[in-house]
């Protein structure tokens, strides 16, 4: 990766303007508005489902955080926002994808934001109620306090508690960063035993991590089998193992956003996404007795990733084969650049190392994947593997079009962040 480090490494850092980052953003997330401007009307492909399913949940989590730096920033445009994100909770009732019993992590993807949602009523700009996360806590302390029975495919209506539910890894982003921000508003609100969410949480994403498929991490590698189905013996065409790579960005996004939960800047109670432009110190509310394993990985996943991004700044669909379907994908990347970022601007990761890459990826992102009216393209539509939804082009639309635009936000808001961090 010699020629990786001289294009990214030794040039002078060509860091974008927060200006044309937010119109990067508001050039997309405009489009997606002005396309499905009733926000609790539900999907269509292939069959209708509500728009509180995982796809639409990991957007409102990137429209959450750009909604709050439209505030910071002190753009009009938050109100928009704003109205948009409280419309789809209300259609919903705050409550999770087929509702307070379920156990499958997709379902309750959407309650990132709804927890994101108690902080920011708590403004005063709407009452606080408790509507916001009532409904998620239920569904969690099901999970927490149910029997521990083993898990039956295709039962996905009543919670048994087990902690081998996160079978395929995509569930770790929907679901661990919901346990980290349950943990934090139960400690805010003087529950002494707020870690029973982090613990639980934990548990889980141990069980992925270490025991699924003998073990879904390969700590060798520094990266992520899918599921069973993709461990050893099972290869790619020119016989790496199989990594994918939006699997591994969602891993690597629920690290952050499990961390960045446990994080309080100055003493605030409110959490990182409503913090002021620039900040650089936190303390740690140690509710998760684990942050430190999840930066371990954070940091293996780190080293493991920057070994196989690609010279345009991209990554490929199979991390460790170009040839299989190799080519531009934005949503693996967008996931990528929003962890470094995170990382870089929590002093985790080198700022002189990791930050022209940042800015020059991101930039790449905007020059190669945003249309002048806001639509995204290389973004690979849903499935499990560098096979799925193929081919992955400028001009395709995916089945779903809206996850692919939560990641570009995610890793906008961050490259703003970065940028403001004098």
């Amino acid at each position: 990766m010699l020629a990786l480090v001289a294009l990214f490494g030794t040039t002078a850092s060509a860091q974008p303007t927060t200006h044309d980052v937010m119109e990067a953003m508001e050039r997309a997330n405009d489009h997606f508005i002005k396309k499905y401007p009733d926000p609790g009307k539900p999907t269509f492909v292939k069959k209708e489902r509500p728009s509180n399913l995982w796809t639409r949940g990991v957007y409102f989590e990137g429209l959450t955080a750009l909604a709050e730096l439209e505030r910071l920033l002190g753009n009009e445009k938050y109100d928009t926002y704003y109205k948009y994100i409280s419309d789809w909770g209300n259609a919903h009732k705050w409550t999770p994808r087929n509702g307070v019993t379920t156990r499958d992590a997709d379902d309750y993807c959407c309650s990132q934001t709804y927890l994101d949602m108690y902080w920011m009523e708590d403004r005063g700009v709407a009452h606080k109620t408790g509507a916001a996360y009532l409904p998620t806590k239920q569904c969690l302390d099901n999970l927490i306090e149910a029997e521990d029975t083993p898990w039956i495919a295709g039962s996905m209506t009543k919670s048994t508690g087990s902690d081998r539910d996160w079978t395929w890894i995509d569930a770790i982003q929907m679901g661990l960063p919901v346990f980290s921000k349950m943990a934090r508003i139960s400690h805010f609100s003087g529950d002494v035993e707020a870690d029973r969410y982090t613990d639980k949480g934990w548990d889980m994403y141990e069980a992925s991590r270490d025991d699924i498929g003998g073990g879904l991490l390969n700590v060798k590698d520094g990266l992520w089998w899918r599921d069973s189905d993709f461990v050893p013996p099972y290869k790619e065409p020119n016989g790496e193992d199989c990594y994918w790579s939006r699997g591994n960005g969602w891993v690597y996004a629920a690290l952050v956003r499990a961390m960045d939960a446990m994080l309080v800047a100055k003493g605030s109670a409110a959490p990182a996404f409503m913090e002021p432009l620039g900040e650089t110190k936190w303390r740690n509310i140690k509710v998760d007795e684990h942050f430190g394993d999840y930066r371990k990985d954070f940091l293996l996943m780190t080293k493991a990733l920057l070994a196989c991004q690609r010279q345009d700044g991209f990554w490929n669909v199979s991390l460790h084969d170009e040839s299989n379907y190799g080519g531009i994908e934005l949503s693996g990347t967008a996931l990528f650049i929003y962890g470094m970022a995170w990382g870089v601007r929590h002093g985790y990761l080198s700022k002189k190392k990791y930050a022209p890459i940042i800015y020059r990826t991101w930039e790449t992102m905007v020059s190669t994947c945003l249309h002048p009216n806001g639509f995204l393209g290389y973004v690979q539509g849903t499935g499990k593997q560098p096979s799925d939804s193929q081919p992955v082009t400028y001009d395709k639309e995916p089945d779903f079009d809206d996850y692919g635009l939560g990641c570009f936000l995610l890793c906008g808001t961050e490259v703003v962040r970065l940028i403001e961090q004098k």
